[in-house]
């Protein structure tokens, strides 16, 4: 499932989701400040793109903490809201229930993402 499943995704909506994530980074990347969190954004791109077979786990500290509130002012919420309308719109089929719980998974990482491990 996880190959087809990474297909279907990329054609039906997972370019859109990731290419948000980049417009995210390279905003970000414009000032020299924000360029740790715009590399971030560059690497969940990549999960954003294709998500299935892989796994988030969240660990952080302080640090990841204040990054996150800058991070949910800025960026965090428009992305998060992106992948939660996305994901609604995939629960409506059966077919698409899958597809769905990916969005919510990313939608949840993108109020959140400094501090997360993927794998």
């Amino acid at each position: 499932m996880g190959c087809l499943g990474n297909i279907l995704w990329f054609v039906l909506g997972g370019f859109v989701s990731g290419m948000a994530w980049i417009v995210a980074g390279l905003l970000w990347c414009i000032t020299i400040v924000g360029i740790p969190i715009g590399v971030q954004c560059f690497k969940l791109a990549g999960l954003s793109f294709l998500p299935f077979g892989k796994e988030v786990r969240y660990e952080g500290g302080g640090v990841s903490f204040i990054v996150n509130v800058l991070w949910f002012l800025f960026s965090g919420l428009e992305l998060a809201l992106l992948n939660a309308l996305l994901g609604l719109v995939c629960y409506i089929t059966v077919i698409g229930i899958p597809f769905g719980v990916q969005y919510f998974k990313i939608a949840k990482l993108s109020l959140a993402p400094f501090g997360a491990v993927v794998r």
